[in-house]
């Protein structure tokens, strides 16, 4: 085979790869992909931080203020969670935890037969009062560190306050819910009167 037969050839191989290198070129401006300037699926939970202040806006009041308003009804729901393991019945029997049943104002590590941790037991007479169950449903491990409830807690100091009230309902003597805190009055900004008359009142010569 002479030179001339191999020009050919490899002229046809080139002409080839120019040819495949320019449909490429042609079908990518052709069918040019163009992102959404906002995807389609956003991911739960990616939330930007919320600002300094507005965190400080939403900052929890007292537990006084959610239990004056507390829903029942919905505590009931929410506590459904928590009636795998506990039970509310009168004398009712303990489960995976203790019996809750005129738990509002019981003293701590108080149900009978039950094996209580030591963290809790640390605590034994003092009361279940509002501040301790809110402390205690909010986070079970912050507020009697080492303790043996898995439970994470309850966030919503909405929800929070119902269960309470709920647990509350179920007592043979239901306490009375604290009535809400009063909102502190704002800073004077007008001086007292004697003040003023002083301000008044012509300079002694």
């Amino acid at each position: 085979m002479d030179s001339f037969e191999w020009n050919k050839i490899f002229g046809g191989i080139l002409a080839g790869l120019v040819a495949v290198l320019g449909v490429s070129i042609i079908s990518d401006m052709m069918f040019a992909r163009h992102l959404p300037e906002k995807p389609g699926y956003e991911v739960a939970g990616a939330e930007e931080a919320p600002a300094a202040g507005a965190a400080a806006a939403e900052a929890e009041k007292p537990a006084a203020f959610y239990l004056a308003s507390a829903d029942i009804a919905k505590g009931e729901a929410v506590f459904k969670k928590c009636a795998a393991c506990h039970n509310v019945d009168p004398g009712g029997a303990n489960g995976t935890g203790p019996a809750l049943h005129g738990i509002v104002g019981r003293p701590i590590a108080a149900a009978a037969a039950f094996n209580y941790s030591d963290a809790l037991k640390g605590m034994a007479g003092k009361p279940w009062d509002w501040d301790a169950l809110w402390g205690w449903l909010k986070s079970p491990k912050a507020y009697a560190a080492g303790n043996k409830m898995s439970f994470a807690g309850i966030s919503k100091p909405e929800d929070r306050a119902a269960v309470i009230a709920y647990l509350n309902s179920k007592s043979a003597s239901p306490l009375p819910l604290p009535a809400a805190p009063a909102e502190e009055a704002p800073a004077a900004e007008v001086a007292p009167a004697e003040e003023a008359a002083e301000a008044a009142a012509p300079a002694a010569e």
